[in-house]
């Protein structure tokens, strides 16, 4: 007589957890994709063909398949890389743009994973970029091997500084972190207005600082007018280091505690005021870091109006990406994209660039409610205990 052995439960409890990686992977995929089919039925009902304008959006953002096969065809035949240089123009352009927001969206997802909620990477980017500035164009003399790392150390110090500062009062008076970072940014944008008109203003009518010295300046790996930097792959480290810390060290294990639960955390013998004050610190640093490798990598001084809103996207990117470093990466890759191929989809195929917010807007719609992504597309909800990013939003 034959018996059939009962499945055992770690065999169901790891089918469930497959399930819900993969759940986890596709929502966000099935947001993007819905989120662009939203944008076309706003194309078309614009009076303009979705296809031609995601066609420019896609040029603007990856260049042509004919200008890199063309590119090729004059380097090798007479060895002038001009053609080349100008189709691969779009993608390092795309590459550029999402090099500040990954920066910004692991600081954005450091916080969330302490149940922190840092809406001021704005002006710690901000500050990182204008601290970065000062030790660019300030010291004079010294080699790139000791100037570039002192001004990017000056970014992120100044940025983290900054963040710190909610984040002690968040653990040391419990003033709720949103309404202190969002004080911080205005302090920091009026902060920077003052700056740019007074102490840091370089000669000349414009508010600018003075440019940064060549030492201090990340190396490019193209001539002009390729932008393409080593902040990008400083980037890739950064995340990496991130997701190391995050879920490789018994630091990053209590930062995640105190994000799921504080009571329990606090219970268990962890010092909740020593991983806030840590972790938006932290969260200050990656901010401003942003702003460095923007000011040294691309435009090597600091204007009025220097952000294009990358602490404010960050807070999409970390959303999108899960909280994960390497989600993030990839949302930062994607909006890079989005924001470098608008201008062509505005210039060629004339359609407003608002269109891409219109998009960004509701694919973190769809991300924040899932539901509607499982409704859609008739996708299983796997039960699962979840986590709360933010206990100061309605917990």
């Amino acid at each position: 007589m034959s018996t059939t052995a009962a499945p055992s439960p770690d065999a169901g409890n790891k089918e469930n957890k497959r399930n819900s990686l993969a759940q986890e992977i596709l929502v966000p995929v099935l947001a993007v994709i819905t989120g662009l089919i939203v944008g076309a039925l706003v194309i078309f009902a614009s009076g303009e063909n979705p296809l031609v304008a995601y066609g420019a959006l896609f040029a603007g953002s990856f260049g042509t398949p004919a200008a890199y096969i063309e590119g090729f065809k004059v380097l090798f035949a007479t060895g002038d890389n001009a053609a080349l240089i100008k189709a691969i123009y779009p993608f390092t352009e795309s590459l550029v743009t999402a090099t500040p927001y990954i920066f910004a969206g692991l600081s954005v997802a450091l916080g969330f994973r302490c149940g922190l909620f840092n809406i001021g990477a704005e002006g710690q980017f901000f500050i990182g970029a204008l601290c970065s500035a000062f030790v660019g164009y300030s010291l004079k003399g010294l080699p790139m091997i000791v100037h570039l790392p002192l001004a990017l150390m000056g970014g992120a110090l100044g940025g983290a500084v900054w963040g710190m500062i909610p984040g002690y009062l968040k653990a040391r008076f419990g003033a709720h972190e949103v309404v202190n970072t969002i004080m911080m940014n205005w302090i920091a944008f009026r902060l920077s207005d003052w700056l740019l008109n007074g102490p840091m203003k370089a000669p000349g009518f414009r508010p600018i600082t003075p440019t940064v010295e060549a030492s201090a300046e990340l190396p490019r790996f193209f001539p002009d007018p390729l932008r393409f930097n080593l902040g990008f792959f400083i980037a890739l480290v950064v995340a990496y280091l991130v997701y190391w810390f995050l879920f490789k060290t018994t630091m990053g294990f209590e930062i995640r505690s105190v994000g799921a639960n504080p009571d329990a955390a606090k219970y268990a013998g962890m010092n909740i005021v020593r991983n806030f004050v840590l972790v938006m610190f932290l969260a200050g640093g990656l901010a401003g870091l942003a702003g460095a490798s923007q000011v040294l990598g691309v435009d090597h001084w600091v204007g009025q109006g220097f952000s294009a809103g990358y602490g404010f996207d960050a807070i999409a990117l970390a959303l999108l990406g899960k909280s994960h470093p390497a989600g993030v990466v990839l949302a930062a890759l994607l909006f890079g994209f989005l924001r470098s191929g608008a201008t062509d989809m505005m210039s060629i195929a004339r359609i407003p660039i608002d269109i891409i917010s219109i998009i960004q807007g509701m694919v973190i719609v769809f991300i924040a409610a899932p539901d509607i992504i499982r409704w859609l597309y008739r996708i299983r909800t796997i039960k699962k205990e979840e986590t709360v990013l933010t206990r100061g939003w309605g917990s």
